[in-house]
């Protein structure tokens, strides 16, 4: 592999021009290290200790893949064998591995995932223009990643026997966490965001020399010592310079301000260094000076963009953490701006007090020294201890009010008399009625909380602010999980109920405490029976899911992810833990869901019931092939069916579950906004299943429903019996292969023969054979059905996930059942002509089993109306080889054809309209008849 060729075309990743400036003008910063060394050194220094790397597989992917032919869907076999020794290579030299895969696609970082999801288009038509100008694939400077290869590297490592750990956001963090947290060795991948992150040593995969473990160290402390900086000041630095969350262009100008002002430019350096160097030399001369006295926003042009900017900055933080540019005022304390101006003699101690006099009523007010802030703070005479107590002023008064210390913050605190007990309370300035508010301590937080006094009971009950209506909410605090709650009045029972903030309409939700789970679920009330039912939940999941996957890929591995402390207060920043409004709201299947996506056991499922949005990247299709749908398309009817299943809770849930928001990436889709996509109604013999007798019920007779879930998805019920009768691992191709032939009607014989042949004949093939292996030309069409079929296979892991997993997963893993150049072998030698028998390549027995699996797909197919033929029996030419002509057909799920009803898959038009499941059944082209 041409490595350089890669490096020059890899994706920009974390924080903009500073992978080039460390390369051109800070390469001091990057040591050659060797992991061997490296490990036998962590051993000796920690003993017991397993030195752990940790890796961020999404950096990885482009480095793992080695094998020469790309272009053609994968080659898998060759690729399965290159994880197996890079994994070899490190337990080797008894150094433990952990791989973390991206899980999710934040909202702050969708634009960046939209603006290269857009570019990799434009590169997938240039490989396209250059297969059909040349029929050969491109060069390594064109290199892109084969569809699905994420997913399925998940799978591979796993029947490798390694820790492979999926995100709950994105991975960078968990990532950086993970390795601080556990004392890691440090971490394997290839973004500059590590070099930001205050976490454990960064390594990088692309200088990475698996022979001899050797690779590049990339130091954050020299980098700072380059820049003048500190490690606190990298988070802000990335930025200003532009990162994933925050864009390039929006602190430009005052980057080039920095410049301009900049005496040190350096000649030799190109611009964006010299822009890098400029910045840092801006917080270390300007920004510092101010540090700890004013805010960012006025010291920076943040304007409206504040809010993601701090957003941007805290990201970096991690569990722990805290950042010395975000700025804090005491609450609720005015000091009084007075001068020393005598002293006088304290009556009961006999000593010298300095005196200040007050600008409101020019006396002399006796003082004490802040031990803290070392300044004068004025006392008042307690008349039942007869002591001095510090004062601050009420700035709507102007009188002195007593204060007391906070034993954490040491900070004075103004007091207010409690007319039962007689003692003094904390209070706090309520910033909307100017006026004194009692406090009391959390215990947990340490924190001071805003409290109000119930006229009954006399008793104090903690306030939170209602971010509508800025008034004071009484909070209870649940015995189970210890956290105070909002409380809101119940109309019948008068008693109150906790409430929570509902995201989208700001208003408080009454909530229902889920004591097992130790926390609390939003409820909604029913106006007629008034009682509240639970409707969302977020819950850390501490056990382990009862339905295991497939045990060829189960591990018991720890669930490690981070709490999901996110910044969103301006004022405070401190951390706070998000309540999360899912689609489902059953915490133990919630539960079930979450832990198979973290251990990287399943794929979307967790997303689909948790936000009810779901992404896939791009594929190699060819956007001026008119007479192939999009793998996006294609597939979107089953994905239809899974949502039922998933959000639907059962019999007719179609009919009430919400639409789900597909990120799905095809030609004409600009992706400004999602595709809302309804769910379709499934059709399985005896009524839908609920998720929990597909996924908790172990009873004898329940795998049989989680396969009829299964085929339900593919509505290929009827074929049920043809399809169990395949062995493995051909049972789940033949039925991938079914709903593709009865969905695009410009599949012919020839194709299916292809697919057939090349998954017989890799049975019996070793991967050199398959290296080995030259093909007489590349064809564009054969590209994209190499690729439509691997999508339908992460497909297929989807459906088996969400039902249950009713087969191994192991059956559709592609090294099994798919190999990329042997599939374009098979195609070229289909088209020409070549008999069934050299497809086979002259094995009776294959020559049998071709048969009899061929017999499976077209008899299925018949009985959804469609009839497979040779391409040599489509009657009208067409205008180029896969032109196509008209609009197109579909075929209704109950197996006869429209035509001219619905929309054809080019016109179904990108964008947020909602999809409504009739439109996805049956694609065709007008101008062939089969």
């Amino acid at each position: 592999m041409d490595r350089q060729m890669i490096l020059s075309r890899r994706p920009v990743m974390g924080v903009r021009g500073l992978q080039g400036f460390v390369g051109s003008t800070c390469p001091h910063i990057c040591t050659v290290v060797n992991f061997k060394e490296l490990a036998e050194h962590h051993r000796s220094k920690h003993p017991g200790c397993t030195p752990t790397i940790v890796v961020d597989a999404m950096c990885c992917l482009r480095y793992w893949y080695t094998p020469e032919s790309w272009i053609c869907g994968g080659q898998w076999r060759e690729y399965f064998s290159a994880l197996r020794d890079f994994v070899k290579s490190f337990t080797a030299v008894g150094i433990r591995l952990i791989f973390f895969f991206d899980g999710m696609v934040e909202q702050d970082k969708r634009d960046e995932w939209v603006k290269r999801r857009l570019k990799n288009n434009r590169e997938i038509s240039r490989i396209f223009h250059y297969i059909k100008s040349h029929k050969e694939q491109p060069g390594r400077n064109m290199f892109f990643i084969p569809s699905g290869l994420a997913v399925f590297t998940r799978f591979a490592l796993k029947s490798l026997g390694q820790e492979t750990l999926c995100s709950l956001q994105e991975a960078d963090y968990e990532v950086a966490s993970y390795g601080l947290q556990n004392n890691c060795l440090g971490i394997l991948g290839e973004d500059t965001d590590y070099l930001i992150y205050d976490t454990c040593p960064y390594f990088s995969i692309s200088e990475l020399c698996l022979d001899s473990l050797d690779t590049v160290m990339l130091c954050r402390e020299k980098l700072c010592e380059s820049l003048d900086i500190s490690l606190a000041d990298l988070p802000l630095l990335a930025c200003l310079l532009g990162n994933d969350i925050i864009p390039e262009g929006m602190f430009e100008s005052f980057r080039y301000k920095c410049l301009s002002s900049y005496t040190s430019v350096k000649e030799n350096f190109d611009k964006k260094g010299n822009i890098i160097l400029a910045v840092a030399d801006h917080i270390s001369k300007v920004l510092r000076l101010h540090q700890g006295e004013k805010k960012l926003e006025e010291m920076l042009p943040l304007g409206p963009n504040k809010a993601l900017f701090y957003k941007g900055v805290a990201s970096y933080l991690l569990p722990g953490q805290k950042s010395p540019w975000f700025f804090q005022k005491p609450k609720g304390l005015i000091t009084l701006d007075k001068e020393v101006g005598s002293m006088s003699s304290d009556p009961e101690s006999k000593q010298e007090v300095p005196m200040c006099t007050d600008p409101e009523s020019k006396q002399g007010v006796p003082m004490c020294t802040d031990p803290e802030s070392k300044q004068g703070v004025p006392l008042c005479t307690d008349p039942d201890s007869k002591q001095g107590i510090p004062m601050c002023t009420d700035p709507e008064s102007k009188q002195g009010v007593p204060m007391c210390t906070d034993p954490e913050s040491k900070q004075g605190v103004p007091m207010w008399t409690d007319p039962e007990s007689k003692q003094g309370v904390p209070v706090c300035t309520d910033p909307e009625s100017k006026q004194g508010v009692p406090v009391s301590t959390d215990p947990d937080s340490k924190q001071a909380v805003p409290m109000c006094i119930d006229p009954g009971s006399k008793e104090g009950f903690l306030l939170c602010t209602h971010p509508e209506s800025k008034q004071g909410v009484p909070v209870c605090t649940h015995p189970e999980f210890k956290q105070g709650d909002p409380v809101c009045t119940h109309p019948e029972s008068m008693q109150g109920d906790p409430v929570c903030t509902h995201p989208e309409s700001k208003q408080g939700v009454p909530m229902y405490a889920y004591s097992e789970y130790r926390q609390g679920v939003p409820m909604r009330t029913y106006s007629e029976s008034k009682q509240g039912v639970p409707m969302c939940t977020h819950t850390e999941f501490k056990q382990k899911s009862p339905l295991g996957a497939d045990s060829e890929f189960k591990l018991e591995t720890p669930i490690c992810t981070n709490p999901g402390i996110k910044q969103e207060d301006l004022v405070n920043m401190e951390p706070e833990i998000k309540q999360q409004v899912t689609m489902v709201s059953d915490p133990e299947i919630l539960k079930i869901a979450r832990a198979h996506h973290v251990q990287a056991e399943s794929y979307l499922v967790y997303n689909i019931m948790s936000s009810g949005e779901i992404e896939c990247s791009n594929t190699l299709e060819d956007a001026l092939d008119q007479a192939l749908p999009s793998q996006a398309f294609v597939y979107r009817p089953v994905r239809q069916r899974v949502y039922s299943l998933l959000l639907g809770g059962g019999e007719d849930g179609a009919s009430t579950c919400p639409t789900v928001k597909e990120w799905f990436v095809y030609s004409g889709n600009p992706l400004r906004h999602p595709d809302l996509v309804r769910p379709l109604q499934m059709n399985i013999p005896g009524g839908t299943p609920n998720l929990k007798l597909l996924w908790l019920n172990q009873d004898a007779g329940i795998q049989a429903r989680r396969l009829d879930a299964l085929l339900g998805c593919f509505d290929l019920s009827s074929s049920r019996e043809e399809l169990q009768a395949v062995e493995n691992p051909f049972k789940a191709l033949c039925c991938l292969l079914t709903y593709l032939f009865v969905q695009v009607d410009t599949l012919c014989l020839e194709d299916l023969h292809a697919f057939i042949a090349q998954a017989l004949c890799l049975q019996g093939k070793p991967t050199v054979q398959l290296v080995d292996l030259q093909l007489d030309y590349i064809d564009a069409r054969a590209v994209q059905l190499g690729s439509l079929l691997v999508r339908g296979l992460t497909t297929l892991v989807l459906v088996n996930s969400a039902c249950g997993f009713p087969w191994r997963m192991s059956d559709f893993m592609p090294w099994n059942v798919f190999d990329g150049k042997l599939f374009h072998q098979k195609y070229l030698q289909s088209e020409k002509g070549c008999t069934v028998e050299a497809l086979v390549e002259q094995n009776r027995s294959r020559l049998t089993k071709f048969h009899a699996l061929k017999s499976v797909v077209c008899k299925a197919c018949v009985r959804e109306n469609r009839r497979i033929v040779s391409r040599q029996h489509w009657h009208s030419p067409q205008p180029g080889r896969w032109g196509r002509q008209g609009s197109g057909s579909h075929r209704t799920s109950s197996g006869y054809s429209r035509a001219g009803q619905g929309q054809h898959w080019r016109d179904q038009g990108p964008g947020n309209r909602q999809y409504e499941p009739d439109h996805w059944r049956r694609y065709s082209s007008s101008g062939w008849s089969n």
